[in-house]
This record gives structure tokens, sequence and C-alpha cells, in this order.
């Protein structure tokens, strides 16, 4: 099977970028910061079909959690693309998504997704080949704060669902988080782009983060300085990253807005994510990537089978029925009263 990807450049933020606002219609986009070298990309391609030619786009990027807060408080929306579940479930809440949103589009209306990785310094000085290792006395670790970045809930539940055996042992889990918090990460940046950016500018021996930011970052090592090389390592045990897209069904254009979510998962937009770094979910499109994603990884861990753990007994709570999925993890981890709040507000004490 052939694919052909369509070409596209910066959007209109940039020096030099593809004009991607004008037109008689128009959408808003409001998305986590990570996927933006994607959507420069997608979005021209979009504007280039039949159903997108005359679509004119706005894009906003940041931490996903501060992203659908500020569409929850009614910020211009058309679509959303944030990194976990739950930025969307608030949608839902406040009125602004269906409540069967994951029904409207393929794979849970999930269009690409991710691992998480280890950025090390070119060389891997450190000797960084799995969790344990970011243990090591005097390794400092860059990865987000967790309340207001998806991708930091991401790259913590790589490590507790490996130490954990899938929240079987969940304190396993929780210890490791709190030493890692105590005694090794020493810069919390807002989101995942923040907490790259500033690896890039030499803080930490280890960075967290998507398998696309290592991919960005290791092909940059072309034109960084000396001291900006790097490398990644895919840990035996890791996550698997699903972000979900969604239209806002306050939009005063829902045939464009689904006709660009829509695209998302055609074979030509699924190209494009894989070669900007993102795993595709069209299995073809997997099956003809799949050189652009190395790595052996034994175990894969999702959110599906950590929630299934995490919320075994909670049906008493809960009308009758055991939470799943990520609404068990963010009750049991990242909630108000999660185990992982907890940590993180006491800067890593039990």
């Amino acid at each position: 099977m052939v694919f052909v990807a369509g070409c596209g450049g910066g959007s209109t933020d940039e020096p030099g970028g593809v004009d991607i606002s004008s037109g008689s219609r128009h959408l808003d986009l409001v998305a986590y910061a990570v996927p933006k070298i994607g959507f420069d990309e997608i979005i021209p391609a979009f504007r280039d079909t039949p159903e997108g030619h005359d679509i004119g786009f706005s894009a906003s990027y940041g931490a996903s959690g501060d992203q659908s807060r500020k569409v929850a408080r009614r910020v211009p929306a058309d679509v959303v693309n944030f990194s976990v579940e739950p930025d969307i479930t608030r949608l839902v809440k406040a009125g602004l998504v269906d409540e069967d949103w994951k029904e409207q589009a393929p794979n849970n209306s999930t269009p690409f997704g991710s691992v998480v990785a280890l950025v090390v310094r070119k060389g891997n000085p450190k000797n960084i080949r799995d969790w344990d290792d970011l243990l090591k006395p005097g390794v400092q670790v860059v990865t987000p704060n967790p309340g207001s970045s998806g991708s930091a809930k991401w790259n913590l539940l790589a490590p507790y669902a490996a130490m954990s055996d899938g929240g079987r042992n969940s304190q396993a889990g929780l210890d490791y988080v709190a030493e890692l918090v105590r005694d090794h990460i020493k810069v919390v940046p807002k989101s995942g782009r923040e907490a790259t950016t500033a690896f890039e500018q030499g803080q930490g021996d280890v960075l967290i983060s998507y398998e696309n930011e290592a991919i960005m970052l290791d092909k940059a090592n072309a034109t960084a300085g000396e001291n900006g090389h790097v490398e990644y390592v895919i840990p035996p045990q890791t996550f698997k990253i699903e972000n979900p897209v969604a239209v806002v069904n306050t939009s005063d254009d829902l045939a464009g807005a689904k006709s660009f979510v829509d695209f998302l998962f055609t074979p030509e937009a699924q190209l494009i994510w894989a070669e900007q770094g993102f795993r595709p979910v069209d299995p073809a499109v997997i099956e003809a990537t799949r050189e652009l994603f190395p790595g052996d990884i034994a175990k894969l861990w999702t959110i599906s089978e950590l929630g299934k753990v995490l919320g075994e007994g909670t049906a008493e709570e809960n009308d009758g029925k055991d939470l799943k999925g990520w609404k068990a993890v963010d009750e049991a981890l990242f909630g108000k009263k999660g185990a992982i709040t907890k940590i993180y507000d006491s800067g890593g004490k039990q």
C-alpha cells in the first residue's frame, strides 16, 4: 500500500509560515503543546482537500489541563486535542462536548499517540537504560507538573506501572514516584513542550517525555550546538500514550469541525503524524512506518489495563460500578486526593 503525504509549512505565528487563516469559514483549534509540529503540517494538508479548501484556522497550544480549563471558561473553540481524556471529560461536564464523543470518530476518537521515552545527553554519560537508573545518586530529571500538564501524567504512569506491576503493588509504584520527586526532579515546567525547552537549554540529565518529542530532539542534533546533542532510550516497560480529539458542540461550524476531525484519521494525515514522530493508529500506516519507531518494548502498559486494577472495589461509592480507565486512574493518583498529587504537594513525602 502506497501513501503520499501532503506537504505543509508552519502556521502564521512563525516567520515565513504558511497562511492557515484565510477562508470564508473558520475553525478554532485548541490543543496541548506537543502536537503543534504535527498540526503545522496537518492543517495545510486539510486545506488542500475539497472539504477544507475554504476553512481558515486559528490554533492555540499550551499545557493540556490549562487549555481544557480555558475552553471550559468559554474561550472560543471548535475542535480540541488534549493530552489526556480527563481534559475532555471536563468539557463534557461543562456541556461543551457530547457524552458520546468517543464514538464520533475511529479508535475512541484518538488519531495518534506515542510512548513514554527517556531523553539523555549524547553518549548517555549517566548510562540511563531503565527506570531504576533515574534514581542513581546525582541524576537530575526534568518532567512537567502533573497539575497542569497531561504529559506529566503519562510520564509518571510509565514508571508507576512498571514498578507496581500495573497497580497490583501500588505502594511500590508510589515509593518510586516519591523518591523521584523528592531527590531527582529539580525542574518542573508547566507543559511537555516547556520541559523539552528546559532540557535543550542544558537543565537536567534526563528528560522524561513523549517519544515524538525525543524523535524531534534527535533530529535537531544536526543543527544543535555540540553541547545540545541528545539521544533517547525506550525503557523495556513503558506506557502507551493516547491523545484524544473532540468536536466542541457549541461550534458555529459543526460540519467543518467534524470534517477536520475525520481528516485526522485518513491515510494521508496518518502518514503525516508518523513522519512528525507521532505513532499512527491506522493499521496499514502503522505497518508502513514501523521503521520510524525503533525500540524493543517488552511490556507496553495501557490506561485500560491500569484502570481496571486501580478501579477494583470502587463500586460502592460509584453507583454500584467499579471505576475504569482514566476515571479510576485519576481518582486514585491524580485527583485532588490522589496519591501522586499528595506526593507532589508534599515535595516527595508520603
